[in-house]
């Protein structure tokens, strides 16, 4: 019966480890939902980026282009 202990110990161990597990895997859960949020907020504004400079751009082609024929 000396081996029981040693049992007990390994089987609270793996428990302990499962419950690590978990803890873990919630949190990079939470923090892949974080990210996705980040990473579409941030393409969203740069298209409205590249929007507005592309208007820019087109604008100042017409500003140049009337005060060529002018």
């Amino acid at each position: 019966m000396s081996y029981l202990p040693s049992i007990v110990l390994a089987a609270a161990g793996l428990v302990l480890l499962a419950v690590l597990l978990i803890a873990v895997l919630r949190g990079l859960r939470r923090f892949r939902s974080a990210m996705s949020m980040v990473v579409t907020s941030t393409g969203e504004r740069t298209g409205l980026l590249r929007a507005r400079s592309a208007g820019l751009r087109i604008a100042l082609e017409q500003r140049r282009r009337t005060s060529d024929n002018q």
